[in-house]
């Protein structure tokens, strides 16, 4: 079956790409940080309808495992901060620093892949994996 194409997020980048290519480099001053300002929303929405939904289905998943419970996204991280409050969980349980660590990273990815703690946590964390290649 043939799909339709341009894509949404292919027209996404399109338009973010001739933005900034074509018109950011002729503006100066204000203009051009409002124009960065949107040309920076475009990658993050782009980025939002690439991997949102699967980076939400994850946390869901180990949100999940992590309270022994069922539900929403949004139920289960609202069942989360009740049993952090309760004192249920503490900051230095590592099943919930594991689950907070993946959140976060997923949430930069998608915000601002080019953050410099995301980009050296990502070395980090790349590095700490064993190697197959040996």
């Amino acid at each position: 079956m043939p799909t339709n194409r341009p894509t949404n997020v292919e027209l996404l980048n399109a338009v973010r790409d001739f933005l900034k290519a074509e018109v950011l480099p002729r503006l100066g001053g204000t203009e051009k940080y409002h124009l960065q300002v949107a040309v920076n929303a475009l990658g993050i929405l782009g980025r939002e309808l690439t991997s949102g939904v699967q980076f939400d289905a994850a946390e869901q998943e180990r949100l999940g495992a992590l309270l022994g419970a069922a539900g929403t996204r949004e139920e289960l991280n609202r069942l989360l901060c009740t049993r952090i409050r309760e004192r249920q969980f503490t900051y230095r349980d590592p099943k919930l620093i594991d689950h907070l660590m993946r959140t976060a990273m997923a949430k930069m990815s998608i915000d601002n892949p080019k953050y410099a703690t995301y980009v050296s946590t990502l070395a980090q964390s790349s590095a700490d994996e064993p190697r197959t290649d040996q």
